[in-house]
């Protein structure tokens, strides 16, 4: 299993618009954050997590040929608002392209992309087929997927574990019972946004708390403002198998 970083930062990504701050003007691309995507590539399938405004970037950077499915962790615009590229998938496979989310969110999708779901056989409009699922586990083909529900303020939303890989970014409680989904993982990347508390996100401590009540052999944090400080600096205050994530990193994972 192939996991690829498509974007690591928060909703305003990093640098931000009009900021000066250390982070922002930091010359090192680990600080360069993209709105939070993810891809991996499992059992012959390439399949993405959430199309954030940058998808189309990140999938240029990454010189993606093929994306078989998308997942959704949830509605808000940092998560969906690049949908619209994948109409470049649609004419290369020929195919409409399987999205993968909850009723919320499908009920969103038709609100913010009414042109796709109109009936309207419009030229170039991307052609989807929405799969709405429930907190169970599903199969992509082959590949089983477990939702993972957890809230993101009062709003629910899925992570997504795929063999020993869990994702989970827009967080900020998890039960009990959906924290025994993510157990025994080798690798979990996890929402992290700042130092302080926030009302919708987990901070480091409570990101680091969850990882080592959890203990995956590896954790990357993700969904990361410029508030959270330098990367240099903050890898150096974490334990050795957790580290921030960066845009463009790959972890192969042994399944």
């Amino acid at each position: 299993m192939k996991i690829t970083i498509l974007g690591s930062g928060t909703s305003q990504g990093v640098p931000v618009i009009a900021c000066s701050c250390e982070v922002c003007i930091s010359l090192n691309s680990k600080d360069n954050r993209l709105r939070s995507s993810v891809m991996i590539e499992v059992d012959n399938l390439n399949l993405v997590i959430d199309t954030g405004p940058d998808f189309r970037q990140q999938m240029l950077r990454e010189k993606v040929m093929k994306v078989d499915s998308i997942l959704f962790t949830h509605h808000h615009k940092d998560h969906v608002a690049g949908m619209d590229d994948i109409r470049a998938f649609n004419y290369k496979s020929k195919s409409d392209m399987p999205l993968y989310c909850n009723r919320t969110t499908s009920d969103a999708l038709k609100l913010e992309f009414p042109y796709i779901f109109s009936g309207f056989n419009y030229p170039g409009v991307p052609k989807v087929a929405i799969n709405v699922i429930e907190n169970k586990p599903f199969t992509i083909d082959k590949t089983i997927i477990t939702p993972i529900e957890v809230l993101h303020y009062k709003l629910p939303v899925l992570g997504f574990r795929i063999n020993n890989f869990v994702y989970l970014t827009d967080v900020s409680e998890v039960s009990e019972k959906e924290k025994e989904k993510m157990k025994g993982a080798d690798l979990i990347i996890l929402d992290a946004l700042r130092k302080k508390t926030h009302l919708s996100h987990f901070n480091l401590e409570q990101a680091l708390a969850l990882l080592e009540e959890l203990k995956p052999k590896q954790a990357l944090l993700t969904h990361i403002s410029h508030y959270m400080g330098l990367s240099d600096i903050i890898n150096k205050e974490l334990p050795d198998h957790i580290n921030l994530a960066y845009d463009g990193q790959v972890v192969i994972l042994n399944e």
